[in-house]
């Protein structure tokens, strides 16, 4: 019972703060459907999300494109918002595997992604685990620290 209950608060909390919300192809809006065909060409869809950000709707298509993830993030007019995409770490920069091994520190970078927003790279990101406990850093474009997460 004590389960249950903590799990239902959790859930009413998690819905609360704009956590995504799993949807279906078929209740994208035209708008972002029309945008989802462009960006998925070539691509397997792993599945569809909606969540709510400060008062904007927002719809993220999770894909993989040639063995890698790339998550598309568009606005409900079919605005492409943010691009997550994964790459190999060998193919950065040396600025930017070496920012982001320093921010490591003696955490193992188990993947990198670039972040795009409205068609500018504006920073890589890389998921680490240390020890038991995982983790994400990000670096700037040039491998410099930010001066806020994006």
């Amino acid at each position: 019972m004590r389960l249950a209950l903590f799990a239902s608060v959790a859930l009413f909390a998690a819905g609360s703060l704009g956590q995504e919300k799993k949807i279906q192809r078929s209740d994208l809006p035209a708008a972002v459907e029309d945008t989802v065909a462009a960006e998925s060409r070539g691509a397997v869809i792993r599945g569809f999300s909606m969540e709510n950000e400060n008062g904007q709707t927002y719809y993220e298509a999770e894909m993989t494109v040639n063995g890698r993830n790339r998550d598309v993030l568009i606005d409900k007019s079919g605005a492409v918002v943010e691009v997550e995409q994964q790459v190999p770490f060998e193919s950065l920069p040396a600025s930017v595997r070496e920012g982001l091994q320093a921010k490591a520190g003696k955490g193992k970078i188990l993947k990198v992604e670039s972040i795009t927003k409205h068609d500018r790279l504006v920073a890589y990101e890389a998921k680490i685990v240390t020890g038991t406990k995982k983790s994400e850093v990000q670096v700037g474009p040039d491998g410099k620290p930010l001066d806020h997460e994006e």
